[in-house]
């Protein structure tokens, strides 16, 4: 009877169709899940390839030490095997993003029925995803394509279909490691190990409990939940993957309630390109790796990619050392900028020099493109003259302003720059690199990209050649003034002096030590311009030098990496060192690709009295000359020899500072060539450059790790040097002497050897 009864139910014509219609539903399911499957919306992979996941990796740039100091990457990625994870990460990613992880195949269709019925039907939103670890895996790793009005549903279907290939293929601790080597934490970076080093400063193995729950809870949100952005967010998802983890048993209660105590402290440390530690290294860094790889394959035969190969590039710098030297530098660069800019007061040439400001304005690219297009003067500066917003530079606070590009040259026309490299001179392997003050801001590189006159920093070189040569330490020379008339009447003059006294003549200890310009030239013309000449190639200076007598005040314009290169050699022997700061590359395996060894000249460039005598002369200039203040202001104690040097107008300081195992150069200046210091107290290198030096020196004597460096202790000069150099610093003129032999205030200059 009931069987009957069914029968003609079921034949009931809109009952036939309603079966129909099911029918066809479920075959057009079964349709569009083929096609999917099959590849019609984009080509699914496959076994093999699942079983070969390559990811890009991201290059990592370590220090002397092995220490993390920057990447080269695509997708900032860096792989860690699974016992490298702590449990307690483990745990926290379990509890909160896939409880049942270890229970599914891939899709957990318990999750799925819980989000149909309560989010779906119920519009419950606290109840959760269906997402597990596997399909966010598939997700992270081949990411989703557009399909108009079926985007989701076909992704959706494409990543379970992977998830569960990847389920079949890895096992679980496999999976749980894929995902946190390619989930995507906040600011662009992906997988764990790179989150870890960007927002605290350690390695993942050395991640807290409260830490790992943080950035865990990043995941659900990368924007929202930064914690460089959004710290009081990331606390509160921090606590909700707490409570997960207690819920779950994964913490006791004792953890609970004192992990949701603990504050949250970043220690973060960016690895863009153009911001954190040592952004110049790493941008010249990038430029040589790309020129050296050209040379090296992979075994398959393929050419090394510095953004996707994972290579580990080891290099000579100390990022601690690097620390130091860059907040040196940002301390003195701070209050010297604002005593720059009160030296001129409202007279400033960025602010009143029509003719300086119109020159740079035509150098900027926005001008040369109006001007390739054709338009006229007037327009141009019209276009050049609308505000927009710019973010600016500024010591105190970097802000964005509505100003027009007219305006921002200006603002960037007053600030002084600076380069400073410190190396080994044994070696030439350099410790520390700052290339300008602010990468973001500045992209110029003034250790490897800039040359300027070096004023008299070249001066030692000239002593040197002198020495060499024959001359006598205990040589004098008056102070007086000369003119050159075969040099357009050229007159060399002493810096900050008034009219010298006539008769009495130093010795040349004492002529370097105060930097005597009219001495230098003096002992220039004595010993020819050729051999200085020669003695600066001696000295690794391949720069074309000018051969006139203002070479002896520093006139030629020489890269910093050379000279700190040259001054090496009077801590090294007499030889100078070519400096280098890639050691090894090695690919992701651990196997090298290359290795670099110091470049040290076989030949001595001087002998070994030369150099003990012009040690012993710049050491003088640190006890009682023109860096005396290192001593006096700076209390450094250390066993140092220096130079420094300020060019003509007071465009550029400089002061290079030698220890024996440390030697340092620092330059600074304005961009713009022609803005000069307002006054030689405040540009001369002793009070533009010096300072850096010292409070960089000051950091590392108060750090026992550097010891070696700031309580080494130069050799001991040899009777022979001491005997040469014991003599007055000082000679006057007898009466006969001076009644008889009257000075010539005009002479020829020597141009031969």
């Amino acid at each position: 009877m009931i069987k009957q009864k069914l029968i003609s139910f079921l034949k009931r014509k809109w009952i036939k169709r309603a079966i129909i219609a099911i029918a066809g539903v479920f075959v057009l399911c079964l349709v569009f899940f083929a096609s999917i499957y099959f590849g019609a919306f984009g080509k699914l992979p496959n076994v093999r390839e699942l079983s070969n996941l390559k990811q890009a990796e991201a290059t990592q740039v370590l220090d002397k030490d092995s220490r993390l100091i920057g990447k080269y990457y695509i997708y900032d990625r860096q792989p860690l095997t699974y016992p490298e994870f702590p449990e307690h990460l483990l745990n926290a990613l379990i509890a909160t993003e896939d409880v049942r992880f270890y229970e599914h195949d891939g899709v957990d269709n318990i999750s799925l029925l819980r989000v149909f019925f309560k989010t779906i039907l119920f519009q419950d939103k606290s109840s959760g995803g269906g997402s597990t670890i596997t399909l966010q895996l598939a997700k992270n790793l081949f990411g989703r394509d557009k399909h108009f009005a079926f985007s989701t549903i076909v992704n959706k279907i494409k990543e379970s279909i992977v998830a569960k290939r990847i389920e079949q293929i890895y096992s679980k601790k496999e999976i749980v490691t894929l995902y946190l080597n390619t989930v995507p934490f906040p600011d662009n970076t992906y997988g764990i190990e790179s989150a870890s080093r960007k927002f605290f400063s350690i390695p993942t193995t050395n991640l807290t409990l409260s830490q790992a729950a943080t950035l865990v809870g990043t995941l659900k949100a990368n924007n929202f939940y930064n914690p460089r952005r959004n710290l009081e967010n990331s606390k509160q998802r921090r606590d909700v993957v707490l409570q997960q983890m207690l819920k779950y048993n994964y913490i006791t209660e004792t953890q609970y309630a004192v992990t949701i105590k603990e504050s949250m402290d970043l220690d973060y440390q960016s690895f863009n390109h153009d911001l954190g530690l040592a952004p110049y290294f790493r941008a010249q860094l990038k430029k040589e790796l790309v020129i050296v790889l050209k040379d090296f394959k992979k075994p398959n035969g393929e050419a090394y990619n510095l953004y996707k190969d994972g290579l580990v590039v080891h290099t000579t710098l100390d990022s601690q050392m690097q620390k130091y030297a860059e907040e040196a530098m940002q301390l003195h660069l701070t209050k010297l900028q604002e005593a720059y800019e009160a030296s001129y007061g409202k007279n400033a040439p960025w602010n009143v020099n029509k003719k300086l400001i119109e020159n740079v304005i035509k150098t900027l690219p926005a001008y040369k493109k109006y001007k390739a297009l054709g338009l006229e003067e007037t327009h141009i500066i019209d276009s050049l003259s609308m505000k927009h917003e710019v973010e600016l530079f500024d010591w105190k606070e970097t802000k964005t302003e509505s100003i027009s590009t007219i305006d921002s040259l200006k603002h960037y026309l007053k600030f002084l720059n600076t380069g400073m490299i410190a190396l080994e001179p044994q070696t030439g392997a350099v410790r520390t690199y700052i290339g300008g003050i602010d990468y973001r801001f500045f992209k110029y590189d003034h250790v490897s990209q800039s040359e300027r006159q070096v004023g008299s920093t070249f001066k030692p070189f000239v002593y040197t050649a002198a020495i060499e040569n024959g001359m006598k330490p205990c040589t004098y020379f008056s102070p007086e003034a000369i003119t050159y008339t075969d040099y357009k009447n050229w007159t060399p003059t002493n810096s900050g002096s008034n009219e010298e006294d006539p008769y009495i003549n130093f010795n040349l200890e004492k002529a370097l030590s105060q930097s005597m310009n009219t001495i230098a030239v003096k002992v220039l013309n004595e010993v020819g311009i050729d051999k200085v000449l020669i003695q600066a190639k001696k000295l690794g200076i391949t720069k074309q030098l000018p051969k006139e007598p203002s070479l002896a005040l520093g006139v030629a314009e020489i890269n910093i990496k050379e000279l700190a290169g040259a001054y090496a050699s009077y801590v090294n022997n007499s030889k100078p060192v070519k400096p280098y700061f890639i050691t090894k590359i090695e690919d992701k395996n651990g196997v090298e690709i290359v290795s670099f060894k110091p470049e040290v000249k076989e030949t001595k460039a001087y002998s070994d009295y030369t150099r003990q005598v012009i040690l012993q002369m710049m050491k003088s200039t640190v006890n009682s000359g023109t860096a005396a203040r290192l001593i006096s202001t700076y209390n450094l104690k250390n066993n140092i020899a220096g130079k420094t040097g300020t060019t003509q107008d007071n465009k550029d300081g400089w002061f290079v500072g030698i220890t024996p195992n440390l030697v340092t150069v620092n330059w600074v200046g304005n961009d713009n060539y022609n803005i000069g210091f307002k006054s030689t107290g405040l540009g001369q290198g002793a009070n533009s450059a010096l300072p850096i030096f010292a409070k960089f020196y000051q950091k590392l004597n108060a750090d026992s790790n550097y010891s070696s460096i700031t309580k080494s202790s130069f050799e001991n000069p040899s009777n022979e040097v001491l005997e040469a150099l014991n003599c007055e610093e000082e000679k006057r003129d007898g009466f006969l002497k001076r009644l008889f032999n009257k000075k010539k205030k005009e002479r020829q200059f020597n141009k031969k050897d």
